[in-house]
């Protein structure tokens, strides 16, 4: 199989090319040149944005089986390159997200793929927000290819080594600098998300089965619980913190923003908890979407986050994860003496 990435040095991309490679596949990149690809791709480089940006892909001879396009910003930029592209390749993977969805998004026991999206998006459009910059991404993927030779994939949250949010590095920092550590609970708490890697896998089995349409991709819900992924974190850190399990309500009332300054945690009950761990990806899953445990990815993060110096890259279209420590100070000075209720009597989380 012949497999061009546009973009493929970064996060999904970076990992999309290892897998191909991986497969055996022939692997060709087009990137800004700001990151080094993985070895044993041919690399092209050019800006999107910028005029006369797909020239080096212009001038490329010869064809490829599918293209896979993570772009996040202007739809104009994926119409422009589907456009070219457009007889050359015999399938358009657009790396979309579940943000595309009118709020609030489709859970489990809904319309999944089928719920109604954002208005206001357009193939030709240029940056707006995230959501509309999706969505009409997700149109120019169609509006070039067709429905039958394009594949639309709502990724949602979305861990593992090389992550350029920061999530998942963000609890790792904290928890490897040790004390006590502001833990949202309750601890039980399941979470749904998935890692990079078997998000590339399912992308190229669906190459392989020449699947269309959109498809909501992400882990299973209940894959892990917060209790899991932070007793993790304090495992492979080897660090000397303590975990303080606190009820929603306390953090809420201290004005923390759930997801953003605690990552990954959303208060249960509430939209924002629905919509984030409550996807239904049934449709994935009979498609051949595998999900690896929980400590491979949070272990395989730290090794990376080590490898780099410990401080994970960020993007800058996105913003910085992670509470304040005086605010973690301030609401973990409220809960000193209170029983902690979220904890399971005898439960290690492990």
């Amino acid at each position: 199989m012949r497999l061009l990435v546009l973009g493929g040095t970064e996060f999904v991309g970076r990992a999309v090319a290892r897998a191909a490679l991986g497969r055996g596949w022939e692997v060709t990149v087009f990137h800004r040149g700001r990151h080094q690809p993985p070895p044993g791709v041919r690399s092209l480089h050019g800006n999107r944005t910028a005029p006369d940006g797909l020239a080096a892909l212009a001038a490329e001879a010869g064809s490829w089986d599918a293209v896979i396009d993570t772009w996040s910003a202007e739809p104009r930029a994926v119409l422009a390159a589907a456009r070219l592209l457009r007889g050359r390749a015999a399938r358009y993977v657009y790396v979309s997200s579940r943000s595309v969805y009118a709020w609030p998004w489709p859970v489990v026991g809904g319309a999944g793929e089928k719920g109604a999206v954002v208005e206001g998006a357009a193939a030709d459009a240029g940056p707006t927000d995230y959501a509309r910059d999706k969505r009409g991404g997700e149109l120019a993927a169609v509006e070039a290819f067709g429905e039958r030779q394009s594949l639309l994939v709502r990724a949602g949250l979305i861990l593992g080594p090389h992550e350029n949010v920061g999530r998942l590095p963000w609890w790792l920092s904290r928890i490897a600098r040790g004390g006590t550590v502001l833990a949202p609970g309750p601890r039980e708490l399941p979470v749904q998300y998935i890692d990079a890697r078997d998000l590339a896998a399912w992308l190229l089995g669906a190459v392989e089965q020449s699947l269309s349409g959109p498809y909501d991709v992400i882990g299973p819900p209940g894959h892990s619980t917060m209790g899991e992924l932070l007793d993790l974190c304090v495992r492979v850190t080897g660090a000397d913190a303590e975990l303080r399990w606190t009820d929603p309500e306390a953090i809420l009332a201290a004005g923390i923003e759930p997801w953003t300054e605690l990552p990954v945690w959303a208060p249960p009950g509430s939209e924002l908890y629905a919509c984030a761990h409550r996807t239904d990806v049934s449709r994935a899953l009979a498609t051949g979407l595998v999900c690896r445990p929980a400590a491979e990815t949070v272990a395989d993060t730290w090794r990376w986050l080590k490898e780099i110096g410990g401080r994970a890259p960020t993007r800058p279209d996105r913003t910085a994860p992670g509470v304040a420590p005086e605010v973690e100070a301030r609401v973990l000075a409220g809960v000193e003496g209170v029983p902690d209720t979220t904890r399971e009597e005898g439960s290690s989380g492990e």
